[in-house]
């Protein structure tokens, strides 16, 4: 079973590679592509009210953490970021972006436990293949409308 180190180094490195320098406006925007991401990947198994479940409570616990993140809200096609794009201009970088990491480490250790960890590989991969250059380009790999290599319905075959 993984832990939320795993999970914290893991985050950490997609976070360097594909949001360091951008400023909070644009960190938002690849954020909540690459959240759409894993959400689209997750909803093949877990189905939109377990996965809408568990986001709610993922949100619940970041903005108790992270006031500035009490305005996302949960949707049938996942995470609704319009009221923090609107606000984002106004907040501090590393603020938002320790928030920003608490959604997605917390978000990959519950689905985690929850799943016995069958899901990890195939949602690391999915965040892994999100690069900033592919949110530029409005382009994402291993989306639904574009399956990657690792798609299965369990997730196996997906190496992180």
């Amino acid at each position: 079973m993984r832990d939320a180190n795993e999970h914290s180094a893991f985050v950490d490195a997609w976070m360097q590679r594909a949001t360091e320098g951008l400023p909070a406006e644009r960190l938002v925007q690849v954020f909540e592509r690459a959240f759409a991401s894993l959400w689209r990947r997750a909803l093949v198994t877990l189905g939109e009210v377990t996965l809408g479940a568990i986001l709610n409570r993922v949100l619940y616990n970041a903005s108790e953490r992270y006031t500035m993140l009490s305005s996302l809200r949960v949707e049938s096609t996942g995470l609704c970021c319009e009221k923090l794009h609107e606000r984002a201009g106004g907040l501090r970088r590393d603020q938002l972006a320790a928030g920003i990491r608490f959604i997605l480490i917390e978000f990959l250790v519950v689905l985690g436990n929850l799943t016995a960890e069958i899901l990890t590989p195939a949602l690391h991969a999915e965040l892994s293949n999100f690069t900033r250059h592919e949110e530029a380009g409005g382009t994402e790999r291993g989306t639904a409308s574009a399956p990657g290599p690792h798609e299965g319905e369990d997730g196996e075959g997906a190496e992180s």
